[in-house]
């Protein structure tokens, strides 16, 4: 199936480590430009060349903090400059926690992954509507549909009610706004948290793996590229018939039914 992405430009907050680089190369191999951005400048630049080589297609690294508004506006100047502009927007810089987050990090994560999100769609989203086609993405998780976590489902949770919003908002101009929701995706940072949690409960990680994939209906954990090609889906012009409506990429959380 042709995506129909060769010549878009787009933007991934994020970019340069587990489900938002997995995101860059699915769309650099579709022809799409993309610039990955991240807070690590060395990291997003080494990440950038690294899909260049691979995908043949434009790919560049811009560093910003998207918890901060002047770092946001500085970074869009960049990423126009770079790429002419900006079709796709997907958001998915988060702060990263090991473990659970704690209640006190409430304000922190809300600034980076909500305001850091509507910085973001207010940077890019009038020049999509401008041009009346535009995709918006924003990486929520399934801790909005799960407790657990008080501060992990507030943020997911207003990711999704903001994607709604936007949806409705940007719709008529052409601009299509989904939150979608990883579950427990196999990403370093994953196995990272899998082996301290390991060993905090004296077990070995391939058995708590094991008790997380039993959960899912495919029964195993899912990959950055399977939740990556998704969201390649999304951003390209044939889903259109997708938006405002939440889509999980988990596997298929068992036992739960959503109507």
């Amino acid at each position: 199936m042709d995506l129909q992405l060769t010549g878009r430009r787009a933007v991934i907050t994020g970019g340069s480590r587990g489900i938002g680089f997995a995101i860059g190369r699915a769309l650099a191999a579709e022809g799409a430009s993309v610039a990955l951005v991240s807070r690590s400048a060395g990291q997003v630049e080494e990440q950038a060349a690294l899909l260049r080589s691979e995908t043949g297609a434009e790919v560049v690294g811009v560093t910003a903090d998207t918890g901060d508004d002047a770092s946001v506006t500085a970074m869009a100047a960049a990423v126009r400059d770079r790429l002419g502009g900006v079709d796709i927007l997907v958001n998915n810089a988060a702060t990263m926690n090991p473990g659970s987050i704690p209640e006190e990090a409430l304000e922190a994560e809300i600034n980076v992954k909500v305001r850091g999100y509507l910085r973001c769609v207010r940077a890019f989203a009038p020049e999509m509507t401008e041009r009346g086609w535009g995709r918006i993405i924003n990486i929520g998780g399934l801790a909005a549909r799960q407790t657990g976590s008080v501060t992990g489902s507030i943020r997911n949770v207003a990711v999704t009610a903001m994607s709604k919003n936007l949806a409705d908002e940007l719709g008529p101009s052409g601009v299509n706004v989904v939150a979608v929701h990883p579950g427990a995706t196999r990403t370093r940072t994953f196995l990272d948290n899998l082996d301290h949690r390991a060993a905090a409960m004296g077990r070995e990680a391939a058995d708590l793996e094991r008790q997380f994939a039993s959960s899912v209906a495919i029964e195993r954990i899912v990959e950055p590229h399977e939740v990556a090609a998704v969201v390649a889906f999304l951003a390209s012009p044939l889903s259109v018939a997708v938006n405002g409506d939440p889509v999980n990429v988990a596997g298929g959380i068992k036992g739960s039914i959503y109507y």
